[in-house]
């Protein structure tokens, strides 16, 4: 039986067919008086858009927000035959939007997201982006993943002989504890927060499917200079959003990045990897505060 958060959750979103698999799209109407150019939210890993409910309230005061779950995570389909590749995430993205009717919005990513986004900047780069951006924000991703320090859980399940075997011995308490370990404060983000996540990680067989999305940081360095070499050449408003405190997407990552993305804005917050859960009000403000339109 679903608990009353994961109820309450799913009543506020619905299930919407992209390329014969099923997405789950929570789709916000901005409570603004006049329209403004939408957000689109593409959310990290190992959780699922829900990372982003208590942020949500503040956005959608002020803007239409689409967030969805990637496929393979939280309430979206988790398909056998499916290579849940980052450049596959990205079409699933751009397939949804274009359905919703979305075809020009603020593209806001963290953690795995923000290589999902990367593969989006490195096809409007080249011209080949069927949708255009008004703006990237990029948040507590491990792009530079030369620079990442990584868990040892996430790098056995970025393996294909001990990863599977990880995976099936998962648990609520493992899981929780990796999660609060990335925060600033592990206090800050309430239980209730982790529970939700970890129903939406077991939800349509998640545990099951594990492995098989947690490869992606392979994809990163497969396509490092397709991705950072976009980056370079990024012609859009740019905001870097940080957590500073993040033990896994360290500030390195987030000086090197407004290095090397022209006019890029570096934003600091004084919060861990997931900083929409932390202090949702203060990133959500931040957030809005760099928009340029």
């Amino acid at each position: 039986m679903p608990s009353p958060d994961l109820q309450t959750w799913q009543s506020s979103g619905r299930t919407h067919r992209v390329f014969g698999h099923d997405l789950f799209v929570v789709d916000t109407p901005a409570h603004a008086a006049e329209p403004a150019t939408p957000i689109v939210v593409l959310h990290g890993f190992p959780t699922s858009a829900v990372d982003f409910r208590r942020a949500l309230p503040h956005l959608a005061a002020r803007r239409r927000v689409v967030v969805h779950d990637h496929l393979g995570f939280g309430l979206s389909q988790r398909p056998d035959d499916f290579d849940y590749t980052l450049l596959e995430q990205a079409e699933h993205a751009l397939g949804l939007w274009r359905d919703l009717g979305i075809t020009r919005a603020h593209l806001v990513a963290h953690d795995y997201g923000t290589s999902v986004a990367t593969e989006l900047i490195a096809r409007h780069t080249r011209g080949l982006l069927p949708f255009e951006l008004a703006s990237v924000t990029l948040c507590n991703g491990s792009m530079h993943i030369e620079l990442a320090q990584m868990k040892l859980t996430q790098k056995i399940l970025a393996t294909r002989t001990l990863g599977p075997l990880l995976a099936r011995l998962s648990s609520r308490r493992l899981f929780t504890q990796q999660l609060r370990s990335t925060l600033a404060d592990p206090d800050s983000v309430p239980a209730d927060e982790f529970a939700l996540a970890w129903e939406l990680f077991l939800a349509n067989d998640g545990r099951a499917h594990f492995a098989r999305v947690a490869y992606y940081p392979n994809d990163r360095w497969r396509n490092w200079h397709r991705w950072i070499g976009a980056l370079t050449r990024l012609d859009l408003p740019t905001h870097v959003l940080w957590g500073r405190r993040d033990p896994v997407a360290v500030a390195a990552i987030a000086e090197q990045l407004a290095r090397e993305i022209p006019n890029a804005r570096l934003t600091w917050l004084e919060l861990g990897h997931y900083p929409m859960l932390e202090d949702p009000a203060a990133w959500s403000a931040a957030l809005l505060a760099a928009l340029p339109d």
